[in-house]
């Protein structure tokens, strides 16, 4: 059964208590005031949409609420962002993303979806841990900060599976990777309707998977802990986000730091707006502001001149911090992963050169090691090869092909085939673009 079915009638009365825009009633856009109003010790519990589809400002202004907020608030912000990848702060980008198809006016790989084309997707890598996720206008995110004392890793998601009950969603609950699913079983069971762990529609053992429809990460400070997760509502892109998320170069590396795990997704049915009212009335209710005035404050673009949100801002644009702070890994031409390179990629396969054998080894974005040997070339050659890659920064370099032969068409058959491999397994993109 669809997880919507039934809810038509309920949105309906729902719409009418919003405002004529669309737009929650009682959001404020309150610039001058807004780090005053965020640091002032008096409030203890704060709410904030954002305005914005910008992946990078959203990011930015969430770890600046992290920051500036008092260490006994509780500020809950939820915003929506434009199409994007978003990996976690230890993530490896060639590992996770299949980037070659993220803009799609360079590539010629392009994505269709429902019209129009979902054109060119962010890259984004986040200040807090976890796995690699997608974005869209069909994606809400929600982002608690709370005290550090006080933080679990299940707290706020069930808060999350409270509203979406109240929304007549009871297939969703938290599981045991404190992701939120909704249960897929046929039939009915009895089930305890405040119970956020379990379903009457929950399938212990067989049957059809959970969908999952919010992830979420977190980030500790000395004080603060900052939550945050996605929510997957209406996505018109659920079909090709496997797409963007099985990297062809996954069998042929070996990584240190996190990998993302996959799971079956799935769209909850619910409007944007609605999924955001009944989230700011339930974090309301769990902080102990029922029936108080309590502001529902508007950001977006215009704290852009704030200096801290400024600066932030700007670093997680830079090819720098998306590339440079990569763990370090291996590339080898042999498969590393066999499981991987059963995935299907958009990467048509590319033949390395026979007989030859490469190794590379990256730290932290620069090629630090490099071996190369095999029968079917000079050493001269090879040795041109590992002198061109040694000590390269990976993130400058936008064409193997004339790094390795020096834009000549004479240098050399082995390089020109290891450059065409290397540009469909290990490209590089531009960062923040539009």
């Amino acid at each position: 059964m669809a997880p919507s079915r039934g809810l038509q009638p309920l949105q309906t009365a729902l719409r009418r208590l919003l405002d004529g825009s669309g737009s929650i009633p009682g959001v404020r856009r309150t610039f001058s005031s807004f780090s005053e109003t965020l640091a002032d010790q008096a409030n203890k519990v704060q709410r904030y949409i954002s305005h914005s589809n910008d992946p990078y400002l959203n990011l930015t202004i969430e770890d600046h609420i992290l920051r500036n907020s008092p260490p006994d608030a509780a500020v809950l912000f939820l915003y929506t962002n434009r199409p994007c990848v978003v990996i976690g702060r230890n993530q490896n980008p060639w590992l996770e993303v299949n980037l070659s198809i993220l803009n799609p006016a360079k590539t010629q790989q392009a994505k269709d979806t429902e019209p129009p084309a979902i054109g060119s997707v962010d890259l984004v890598r986040r200040r807090s841990g976890g796995g690699t996720v997608f974005h869209d206008e069909g994606n809400v995110n929600w982002s608690i900060t709370s005290p550090r004392g006080d933080f679990t890793r299940d707290k706020h998601a069930e808060m999350v599976v409270r509203a979406l009950r109240k929304l007549g969603i009871d297939r969703a609950r938290v599981n045991e990777r404190h992701d939120i699913v909704l249960d897929q079983g046929h039939s009915r069971s009895n089930s305890d309707p405040l119970d956020t762990h379990r379903t009457p529609y929950m399938i212990d053992q067989g049957g059809p998977r959970p969908l999952k429809v919010s992830g979420s990460a977190y980030k500790l400070t000395r004080a603060r802990a900052l939550h945050h997760g996605t929510c997957l509502l209406a996505s018109p892109n659920l079909h090709i986000i496997p797409d963007y998320l099985h990297s062809p170069a996954r069998p042929y590396l070996k990584a240190k730091g996190v990998e993302s795990v996959s799971s079956p997704v799935g769209n909850i049915g619910l409007q944007n707006e609605i999924f955001q009212k009944y989230v700011l009335e339930e974090f309301a209710i769990m902080y102990g502001q029922t029936g108080k005035q309590l502001d529902i404050k508007s950001v977006g673009e215009e704290y852009l001149k704030l200096p801290e949100i400024r600066k932030g801002y700007e670093e997680i644009r830079t090819a720098d911090w998306m590339y440079s702070q990569t763990p370090q890994f291996s590339l080898s031409n042999s498969k590393i992963n066999e499981e991987a390179s059963q995935k299907k990629t958009l990467t048509r396969e590319v033949k390395f050169p026979d007989g030859i054998d490469m190794h590379l080894t990256v730290h932290h974005g620069i090629i630090k090691e490099c071996d190369i040997h095999g029968p079917h070339a000079t050493t001269a050659e090879f040795q041109n090869i590992q002198s061109r890659l040694l000590h390269r920064k990976v993130q400058d370099i936008r064409d193997w092909h004339s790094l390795l032969t020096g834009g000549s068409p004479s240098g050399g058959r082995t390089a020109s085939e290891i450059a065409h491999w290397l540009n469909e397994i290990m490209p590089v993109v531009d960062i923040a673009e539009r």
